[in-house]
């Protein structure tokens, strides 16, 4: 048995560091994006999309990404993709327009969807097999906790710099990331990996892209639209195109026969969930805290830490609550408590204030530390070396098509609400369209025209909106409990299988009895 490399904990520390700048990006543009809507008179549309041109990117190169590294070398497409993140970084910062960030953010995607499969698909050649465990736990807690400090580090910049600044702080920690890479990190491939597929790369972007476009269109031009059915329509035929052409493949770009694996299978699901469900809160509170209760920038995040706090209780017990009663107990407990804590935030009144946020935030905190961390843990266990890069390029682009559809999905239900209610009788119809927009552009609107009526109505009209949305998400978040609870398979439900046949094909761990799907 070789000798683990000694540098292997610092070549760690700064892939954590890289995916810490990649797992907050995620979030910190929300709380940006008032001050962006304003300096940049974005509309509702271009602000779900400054976040959305991120995810839908990012979700969809994740598949071709975790092939070319294990084809043409983990290090290197790992550096590659930092290299990209960084220039794509430096482009959003001197953006002046609402198209040009989103032309941003997708390039940053692209750069983001080589370095969150590949930072997991480099731990079996640093580590041994008896060290991987935590080193997967420290990158899947890396993914959880840059959520909550996306706002505060966004905060904190914007009410010292301009927006712009953003960007500006991927640089350094960028930098730090190349090098690490280069001077730390082992190179590693599989030469038996399949070619990328261009057919299967084009029918998964352009299938995500229209379906997160369809939804985030739908409320406003309506469910019947011709462009909003033809997207709709659009995005079934090439998904399922992708996944029959999938199927047929022995060695697919979307490699659906990790599948097979029930826990790999399940723990993907969850984590996919806990996205879908987390991503509506997000895109909703910041928000809240600054339009509403009046919050400067650093002020939002620093009114989301209570977040960070359930986190860190979290991050304390999950591991010790795996171990002890395995990850189906504990991911359930973790969907349960987001579901209950997005459901108290539901009924959050008009004059409430903060004081009611901050008792539900450390509840929201906990659950995502309880069900995202062992989900993604228990999944990558789940992974030959062979094929690392692939698997976990599968589940990251599972968690990304979750995070995409939850901000897509709420936000579409967000701005139908926030429209209904809004009462823009007496306004000059110019005035009315911009009011529409969002609650930041109707406070805008009110200031100009000194109507504390509107301004009223704009921050009623946005808490139903937000409480629907919290409504819909706590709901979601509670049926995925008892469908993970119900169907994810127990710590000693797995057995060596074979793979699908083909030449070159490793073993890959399956579940023996998946038939009847019991989770025992």
């Amino acid at each position: 048995m070789s000798t683990p490399d000694p540098r292997r904990w610092w070549a760690l520390a700064a892939v954590v560091l890289a995916v810490l700048v990649i797992s907050f990006d995620m979030t910190i543009l929300n709380v940006a994006l008032p001050t962006m809507a304003t300096q940049l008179h974005a509309s509702t549309s271009q602000q779900q999309w400054i976040i959305d041109g991120y995810t839908v990117v990012f979700a969809a190169v994740m598949l071709p990404a975790g092939l070319l590294g294990d084809r043409f070398g983990r290090r290197l497409m790992l550096t590659v993709g930092l290299v990209l993140f960084g220039a794509a970084s430096l482009l959003g910062m001197l953006a002046d327009s609402p198209g040009t960030v989103i032309a941003a953010r997708a390039a940053m995607g692209v750069g983001g969807a080589l370095i969150m499969p590949l930072s997991m698909a480099v731990i079996p050649g640093l580590f041994p097999p008896a060290e991987q465990g935590r080193a997967v736990g420290a990158l899947a807690s890396a993914l959880a906790a840059g959520m909550p400090l996306g706002p505060l580090i966004g905060g904190l910049l914007l009410d010292h710099f301009w927006w712009g600044s953003i960007f500006l702080v991927n640089l350094p920690l960028v930098a730090i990331g190349i090098t690490a890479c280069l001077l730390l990190i082992p190179e590693s491939r599989d030469p038996a990996a399949p070619r990328v597929d261009p057919v299967a790369t084009v029918l998964a972007a352009g299938g995500l892209a229209a379906l997160t476009w369809g939804i985030i269109e739908a409320p406003g031009r309506g469910w019947d639209d011709v462009p909003v059915v033809t997207a709709l329509g659009g995005a079934v035929a090439a998904i399922t195109v992708l996944v029959l052409r999938s199927l047929r493949q022995q060695r697919p770009m979307l490699d659906l026969s990790l599948l097979r694996d029930r826990s790999y299978r399940w723990s993907a699901l969850a984590a996919t969930l806990v996205s879908l469900v987390l991503f509506g809160g997000f895109f909703v509170l910041p928000l809240y805290l600054q339009a509403v209760l009046g919050s400067d920038a650093f002020g939002t995040g620093l009114r989301l830490m209570p977040m960070m706090g359930g986190l860190m209780v979290a991050a304390r017990l999950a591991e010790r609550l795996v171990v002890r009663f395995g990850p189906r107990p504990v991911i359930t407990a973790g969907l349960v408590v987001i579901g209950a804590a997005l459901l108290l935030g539901s009924r959050t009144q008009t004059g409430d204030g903060y004081g009611f946020t901050a008792v539900w935030l450390p509840l929201l905190g906990l659950g995502m530390g309880l069900s995202i961390v062992p989900a993604m843990g228990a999944a990558l266990a789940t992974l030959p070396p062979d094929r690392a890069g692939v698997g976990s390029g599968l589940l990251q682009t599972l968690r990304q098509v979750g995070g995409a559809l939850g901000v897509a999905i709420f936000g579409s239900l967000l701005a139908g609400a926030y429209t209904a209610r809004l009462d823009t009788s007496g306004l000059p119809a110019a005035a009315a369209r911009v009011a529409h927009d969002s609650v930041a552009a109707a406070d805008a609107v009110a200031r100009q025209l000194h109507d504390a009526a509107l301004t009223a109505s704009a921050h009623a009209a946005y808490i139903h909106a937000m409480d629907r949305v919290l409504l819909v998400a706590g709901v979601v978040g509670l049926l995925s409990a008892v469908l993970v609870g119900a169907r994810m398979p127990g710590r000693a439900a797995t057995a060596a299988v074979p793979a699908p046949e083909g030449p070159g094909t490793p073993p890959l761990a399956a579940t023996a009895g998946d038939r009847g799907e019991s989770p025992v």
